[in-house]
């Protein structure tokens, strides 16, 4: 079950907005808090393509490997990053509507150990003000170009 959801109409073709929802090299332009991003996967995006993501969290940097973990052009993916017993997973949707593309997301959260299971509270909460508006950003991003 998702901790975090929120869809987002984006007034331009699906396939446009898919294509620049996927391309992870922009997630800096995009998400406040991601500052780097390097491509760990070479060819188009597919699943178990790799990338790793520098966010600058409370003034530290801190990277992590995301996967992908489902792909499918013009409808869907997920993405997964699993370390020190974080595991947070992100699955986009996309629908064309009369307005434009409908963005879907749900984000998940398990955690693994007991320090983690008892903070889960207060990393869903620090997650959630890192990423709760990434959707306005893409929207504003896309729309833009």
């Amino acid at each position: 079950m998702g901790f975090m959801e929120k869809s987002v109409v984006i007034q331009k073709p699906i396939e446009e907005v898919f294509a620049q929802a996927t391309d992870f090299k922009q997630s800096p332009r995009i998400m406040d808090a991601v500052v780097e991003v390097e491509l760990l996967s070479d060819g188009p995006v597919k699943k178990g393509y790799q990338f790793k993501e520098v966010r600058e969290i409370r003034g530290r940097r801190v990277p992590s490997v995301i996967e992908v973990t489902e792909y499918k052009p013009g409808e869907r993916y997920s993405v997964r990053s699993n370390q020190q017993g974080i595991d947070l997973r992100y699955h986009y949707a996309f629908t064309q509507t009369t307005e434009g593309t409908k963005v879907s997301f749900t984000g998940e959260l398990y955690t693994e150990g007991l320090r983690n299971k008892l903070t889960k509270p207060f990393l869903q909460m620090v997650i959630k003000k890192e990423d709760e508006d990434h959707l306005d950003h893409l929207k504003k991003f896309i729309e833009n170009s």
